[in-house]
């Protein structure tokens, strides 16, 4: 989980709160990132307290305070009409880790996806270079092996799959290499 460490320096919370509620608070922002849903917490002071090994009665003291540990959370219905406590920071966190495991999802798919042609027009030029040189040629014969839900690609596959373009290219009209 990444830490906005200048935007905590300059926080109302830390320039504000005493050393004890800043600990409860942080503590509670860790809490929350092994909670379900992920990133909320209970709303119930005693489960709370309970969660941070404080005293019931100092944890409700620490709270009425104006930078409590639970500044800045609020109440917030989940799926199943739970009510539990978000951070709109901790929400913003996440949805930043989120976009990054997404974006990251995508370029190694990508990665992958072109590795995988590379291979795949390498195994075609042995068959007909000039086939493997035709950028839709060797995408039309990988798409052709994912739907085969073909995963390690044998030359055999490879053979039906060119079978399988020129078969295409034929229904298509076309005749001998244009």
């Amino acid at each position: 989980m990444p830490w906005e460490r200048r935007r905590w320096l300059n926080s109302d919370m830390r320039l504000r709160g005493d050393a004890e509620c800043r600990a409860h608070y942080l503590d509670l922002i860790w809490i929350s990132y092994d909670q379900s849903p992920i990133g909320t917490l209970p709303d119930d002071i005693v489960l709370l307290a309970k969660m941070l090994m404080v005293d019931r009665d100092r944890f409700e003291t620490l709270c009425r305070l104006p930078y409590g540990p639970l500044h800045n959370w609020s109440r917030c219905e989940c799926d199943g009409g739970e009510v539990r406590l978000f951070h709109p920071m901790v929400l913003r966190t996440l949805n930043d880790a989120m976009a990054r495991r997404e974006d990251n999802r995508a370029k190694s798919e990508a990665a992958n996806a072109a590795k995988r042609l590379q291979r795949l027009r390498i195994s075609m030029a042995g068959y007909d270079a000039k086939m493997a040189e035709n950028d839709a040629a060797v995408r039309w014969v990988d798409e052709w092996l994912l739907e085969q839900g073909i995963g390690y690609r044998a030359s055999r596959w490879i053979e039906k799959g060119i079978r399988a373009w020129a078969d295409h290219r034929l229904k298509l009209g076309f005749r001998g290499q244009e």
